[in-house]
């Protein structure tokens, strides 16, 4: 009898001592087994990747000609929309630099636009983060963000050589400074714990108590260019309520992020340009 209580509790004994000497094990050597692992493992999902590209393609070879006719109307429609919206912003991009020329004002830090696939998503209540097929080999450096059609996606974590870590607002390691739409006054934001299936949120604190906002009037949430990291005016979500503080002096509300953030195929990194 005993040696079989002996022989149940080998595996726990063996876990135990494995968790302890990992413990003991110092943090250089933590990190180069961490990042030997990832680029041993990234062939893997860049590949598997590929592969859901290659079938999603197969896939849409069996529709009708009725179907990709259609298809092309949309996507000229699209491509008619986007023409005319470059050459507005083509129009004011050169407004403002005529504007900059006369006040004196510096210009803001320039990026280069850097298109990446995903090619994971891991969500759980502790973390909220995308893999991107684009990493150290395309130049992305550590800390850049991250964004789409919707707003900010978030912001570079780990760089691999061919691939990357994006860490989602929706995570509650992201906190940066925004602002309301309309307003100067910066305002902390952070990501919210987000079970897996449930739609992104994420908190705001210290928000001035002259804000109303109430689940039938938002307010629309956006960077504030503090920090240096995400240009002005990108969008963060938007606060559907708040509430005062314990401290009385501020607010504290929820921020809906937007619900795509969970199913993103591609995203844009703005990776800083170096001015002269």
């Amino acid at each position: 009898m005993p040696s079989h209580r002996s022989d149940s509790s080998r595996p726990f004994v063996t876990l135990a001592v494995i968790a302890v000497a990992w413990l003991l094990v110092p943090t250089a050597v933590k990190t180069f087994t961490r990042a030997t692992f990832f680029e041993l493992t990234a062939p893997v999902t860049l590949a598997a990747s590929r592969v859901r590209d290659l079938q999603d393609f197969w896939s849409l070879r069996l529709h009708s000609h009725t179907d990709l006719i259609e298809a092309g109307r949309d996507v000229a429609r699209l491509n008619s929309s986007y023409e005319l919206a470059v050459q507005q912003n083509t129009e004011l991009q050169a407004e403002v630099g005529r504007l900059e020329s006369l006040l004196r004002l510096p210009s803001y830090t320039e990026y280069r636009y850097e298109h990446a696939r995903v090619a994971r998503r891991e969500f759980s209540g502790w973390w909220q983060r995308i893999i991107i097929r684009k990493g150290a080999n395309f130049g992305i450096p550590s800390g850049a963000p991250v964004v789409f059609t919707g707003g900010v996606v978030g912001r570079v974590s780990e760089v691999r050589a061919a691939s990357a870590v994006v860490e989602l607002i929706s995570s509650p390691e992201v906190r940066l400074a925004g602002v309301i739409e309309g307003d100067s006054r910066p305002i902390s934001f952070q990501g919210g714990v987000n079970p897996t299936f449930a739609p992104p949120t994420g908190v705001v604190e210290f928000m001035p108590l002259d804000i109303i906002v109430t689940p039938s009037s938002p307010k629309r949430l956006v960077t504030s260019g503090f920090g240096g990291v995400f240009p002005p005016g990108l969008t963060l979500g938007t606060v559907t309520r708040a509430a005062i503080g314990t401290d009385g002096l501020f607010q504290s509300g929820e921020v809906q992020l937007d619900a795509r953030l969970g199913s993103l195929t591609e995203v844009t990194v703005l990776v800083p340009v170096a001015i002269p």
